[in-house]
């Protein structure tokens, strides 16, 4: 496979992303072709990380535009308006093309994307003041060492992680029953991220998009 290398700094987001968008890094080897699905605003507080972008996205180009983007803007308290506004949010994946079905469901995000692209990416975001950790492979990138032994143990510890981090289970259907063995999250953590979601948002419009970062 023919890997990219990216520059090592970028002036702009908009060039950035431009090149991430355009990315083939992983052509050869992905089932459905390159599409790479992430948004960006230099102003945004509040940083998504996902796994990959799923089939339904695939199609759409557009990020968590399906069942599990519904469950997470319920958990989040937000609108489509709002959370599609790159203003407020930056959501980049751990892997921005679909990656294909495995047997078990859909493949891991690919590494490249992350190798490539993430850390110039961070380094376009200086304001961010959460992030929002989907699923182990944002939580092992993000978390390292400070990440529990489980999905579930890292989840149950959240408050550790505050408050630069949220993690959180995937909020895909799949993932029903672990909703229902695991009450807590939606009882406990749901609405503490809720309303730092909230506070994050009123802090930048409060303070204008270019003000500084709330404190916890």
């Amino acid at each position: 496979m023919n890997k990219q290398a990216a520059p090592l700094r970028y002036v702009t987001l908009e060039h950035l992303l431009a090149d991430v968008r355009d990315c083939r890094a992983c052509e050869a080897v992905l089932p459905h072709g390159p599409r790479p699905v992430l948004q960006a605003g230099k102003e945004a507080r509040v940083l998504i990380v996902g796994q990959a972008p799923g089939s339904k996205v695939h199609a759409s180009g557009i990020p968590f535009d399906d069942a599990s983007g519904r469950k997470l803007r319920s958990w989040l308290g937000v609108e489509p308006a709002d959370f599609y506004d790159p203003a407020q949010f930056a959501i980049i994946p751990m892997g921005y093309c679909y990656p294909g079905r495995g047997a078990g469901g859909d493949m891991p995000p690919r590494k490249e994307c992350a190798e490539l692209w993430l850390d110039q990416l961070l380094l376009q975001l200086p304001d961010i003041a959460l992030t929002i950790l989907i699923g182990l492979h944002a939580q092992k990138h993000f978390l390292g060492r400070e990440r529990k032994p489980s999905l579930t143990e890292t989840v149950r510890a959240w408050r550790e992680y505050r408050p630069a981090y949220f993690p959180l289970p995937h909020p895909s259907p799949r993932n029903t029953p672990w909703f229902q063995q695991n009450p807590w999250f939606e009882n406990e953590l749901v609405p503490v991220l809720r309303a730092r979601v909230a506070a994050t948002r009123r802090a930048q419009h409060a303070c204008g998009q270019a003000g500084p970062r709330p404190v916890e």
